[in-house]
């Protein structure tokens, strides 16, 4: 498998934000996302097998993995890997792009899946079918750009009830949009949704890689 980078730091995202995580992140992704901020990962990566991969891991000592990219799921030997860190007793967190398949992902793991608004330029990618695979333990993620991405994700959510499926997160594009601006309109519309700001940015830096 293609890895980019194995580290461990402190979970920036998601509802396990401040949480030691340590993060396997593959290289290679399928998407060209406008406010991707690991372009790093795009392309090369260490090979390495999965024996090395939880070697890693398990001298690290932390609990939680987070599997990553890129998009991880493009990784053939990705799906072996989550089911050997799971009964290996890990709690294993699959951030993915949502245009790959979710079905056969180890049921165990935590999937984090991207819904891509219209500013992304990566909307038509989706594989809208994952929406029948989320467990209530799963989470949907929407990075906000602007305003019509934010009306879009509403509407998204409710024509797909989401809310009752998993657990639906709002996130800033840094540096593209306020965080307050994107709260602001959450708090005026009374939106049940969490609001997702990445942690680590603000503690370690916004260009710091391996945090």
């Amino acid at each position: 498998m293609k890895v980019c980078e194995i580290f461990t730091s402190i979970q920036g995202e998601s509802s396990h934000v401040g949480e030691l995580c340590t993060f396997i992140r593959f290289a290679g992704c399928n998407l060209r996302c406008s406010y991707c901020d690991t372009q790093y990962a795009y392309n090369g990566g260490m090979e390495l097998t999965e024996g090395e991969i939880i070697n890693e891991v398990s001298l690290v000592g932390v609990n939680l993995v987070t599997v990553t990219g890129g998009e991880p799921l493009m990784q053939e030997g990705a799906f072996h890997l989550l089911e050997r860190l799971l009964s290996d007793g890990h709690r294993v967190l699959v951030e993915t792009n949502g245009s790959l398949s979710i079905k056969e992902l180890d049921p165990r793991a935590t999937v984090i899946l991207d819904i891509k608004t219209p500013a992304s330029g990566m909307w038509e990618e989706m594989d809208l079918s994952n929406l029948h695979f989320l467990k209530p333990a799963d989470e949907v993620k929407f990075v906000i750009v602007n305003r019509a991405d934010y009306d879009w994700a509403k509407e998204f959510i409710n024509e797909n009830r989401l809310k009752e499926k998993c657990k639906v997160l709002f996130s800033p594009a840094f540096g593209m949009i306020e965080a307050a601006t994107l709260a602001n309109w959450m708090l005026q519309d009374r939106l049940d949704v969490r609001f997702n700001l990445q942690a680590h940015k603000y503690i370690f830096g916004p260009d710091k890689k391996g945090v």
